[in-house]
């Protein structure tokens, strides 16, 4: 093989190994999603900050997780996986009655990368039909497992007319095993800005020091004036604060892709029918 060619070759396999790079960048990039409504925070002037809690209900520590938020005079989104929620109906049922949202965080918590559509739609509506059993009837907002999404899980989103929901600060993902609470609370006040989403883990036995640090952050965040709101009510925040600007730009950005799909033929667009919205997620 000639040097020329060699040289053709070394270009094209760079090129796809940082094409497949910034490919897995975009799967793992809690503020980046390809079509849709992508929200990490809000942007707003208000000193405003949700809570959000991932997996679960897990009836052992539920009474600790209800008891703690009720002396704290907090109201959280609990993004809840459906096999949890279906093995813990009365759980979820308590979350809803003591005033917390409840999110779609998907059926079994697998990564909703590489799926086929007929996947996401089972793990996201099997996992919504769940919550509205448990009586909430305020909009469910979806938190990908692990925050990933591609293609596909964006697209079924936007489909049907769902918002997802990241975070901008993630206080205990990445702690190891003895790590304090006071450590996990410190490093996620220093991170929380106005408008920002906290994502927290506190449902399982090795989490108590999650569960520790979450009455820190809040005196914390409370000494610095900060208020505490559900996710709804903080993205209810966006049509009246800075965030209403980025909103409209987004929006648009969002209408120029719908207008160029439109245009194409259907076979050429999905190969699967996806049903229309129910207006579930919007009661």
């Amino acid at each position: 093989m000639s040097k020329a060619r060699w040289m053709t070759v070394a270009v094209a396999v760079t090129a796809a190994l940082l094409g497949l790079r910034g490919l897995w960048r975009l799967t793992k990039s809690p503020g980046t999603q390809v079509l849709g409504t992508l929200v990490p925070r809000v942007e707003t002037s208000e000193r405003v900050v949700a809570l959000t809690f991932d997996d679960g209900p897990v009836p052992a520590v539920l009474d600790d997780v209800l008891d703690m938020l009720r002396v704290l005079d907090v109201h959280a989104t609990f993004f809840v996986t459906g096999s949890e929620l279906s093995a813990a109906p009365g759980a979820g049922s308590r979350l809803v009655q003591a005033g917390h949202e409840l999110g779609n965080h998907s059926y079994s918590h697998s990564r909703m990368v590489l799926k086929t559509p007929w996947f996401v739609s089972r793990e996201i509506e099997r996992t919504d039909q769940l919550i509205r059993a448990a009586g909430y009837s305020g909009e469910i907002f979806f938190r990908p497992p692990f925050g990933k999404k591609l293609f596909v899980l964006p697209w079924y989103l936007w489909r049907t007319g769902r918002t997802s929901v990241t975070w901008d600060v993630d206080a205990d993902s990445t702690a190891g095993k003895g790590v304090a609470a006071m450590s996990i609370a410190g490093r996620a006040a220093e991170r929380v800005r106005p408008g920002s989403i906290v994502l927290f883990h506190i449902w399982y036995p090795e989490r108590s020091a999650s569960r520790a640090a979450v009455p820190l952050l809040v005196r914390t965040l409370r000494d610095r004036g900060f208020r505490f709101v559900t996710v709804g009510q903080l993205l209810s925040k966006k049509w009246v604060q800075a965030g209403a600007r980025w909103h409209h730009e987004y929006a648009l950005l969002n209408w120029r892709v719908r207008s160029h799909l439109a245009r194409l033929p259907s076979p050429g667009v999905m190969l699967w029918t996806v049903p229309e919205p129910s207006g579930h997620h919007a009661i």
